[in-house]
């Protein structure tokens, strides 16, 4: 665990206990408007938190060059998430599309 200072690690936690929070309470919105567009989100969030949890994994056990997949992993769950994210964000969009009158 030396590979990060204490504030450093500070940050990774906190960053990824803020993203399960952000998932959790994106599916709540989704549920308390009806709008299953919101769920999207939430289950486009999860590749970003896996890539997240990869890099804190890795820097966990000092970043082992027996664990270098883990940086491959975190960047393609990074690729993937955003591709997610930004599929979410379409769909969101356009269900509001439909529900505004032209």
């Amino acid at each position: 665990m030396n590979a990060l200072s204490i504030p450093t690690w500070i940050i990774h936690v906190s960053s990824v206990l803020e993203w399960v929070v952000a998932i959790w309470m994106i599916w709540t919105y989704s549920e308390a408007t009806q709008n299953p567009a919101w769920r999207s989100l939430s289950f486009a969030m999860l590749p970003a938190l896996i890539s997240a949890m990869c890099a804190c994994t890795w820097h966990f056990f000092d970043n082992d060059l027996s664990l270098t997949w883990l940086v491959t992993v975190q960047a393609a769950t990074t690729l993937i998430g955003n591709f997610t994210l930004c599929g979410a964000a379409w769909w969101i969009w356009r269900s509001t599309q439909a529900k505004t009158p032209e």
